[in-house]
């Protein structure tokens, strides 16, 4: 399913100019993730913003997005994010990597992603997550 929305989307979004070269704001990003810190992450966000992880319904807002990847972060000692590539337009950047998870019993886990930053102007308005995060749970 992954594999055929993104499909589409980069059909649609073919027909334009993309880039692939990484903006600085992209590493800023995976940096304030990385650093768990929720504040600087959420500073990248639209006030009205709508952030999903994997098939979970999506947090609405900047503040509620704050709390609930604030509380995602007690979960682990520490994240790691290697993008093996991203792709911009000015209404959407697509992210793609591993991400690094350091459990609570220091036990690492890594699995891909893909996320699709859906733009209004120089922030984030829709952070949507696809991932399988079953093998955390393993």
């Amino acid at each position: 399913m992954l594999g055929i929305t993104l499909g589409l989307v980069f059909q649609r979004f073919m027909r334009r100019e993309l880039s692939v070269a990484t903006p600085a704001w992209i590493h800023k990003l995976t940096a304030s993730i990385d650093a768990m810190d929720a504040d600087t992450f959420v500073s990248f966000l639209t006030e009205d913003a709508q952030f999903r992880y994997g098939s979970n319904p999506p947090t609405v807002g900047r503040g509620a997005i704050r709390d609930g990847v604030a509380m995602f972060f007690t979960q682990f000692k520490k994240l790691r994010h290697s993008l093996t590539g991203t792709w911009t337009h000015p209404d959407v950047v697509f992210m793609q990597g591993d991400v690094t998870y350091t459990r609570l019993d220091g036990s690492d886990v890594t699995v891909p992603f893909v996320n699709c930053l859906k733009m209004r102007g120089d922030k984030v308005h829709e952070y949507l997550i696809y991932i399988d995060p079953s093998p955390m749970a393993a």
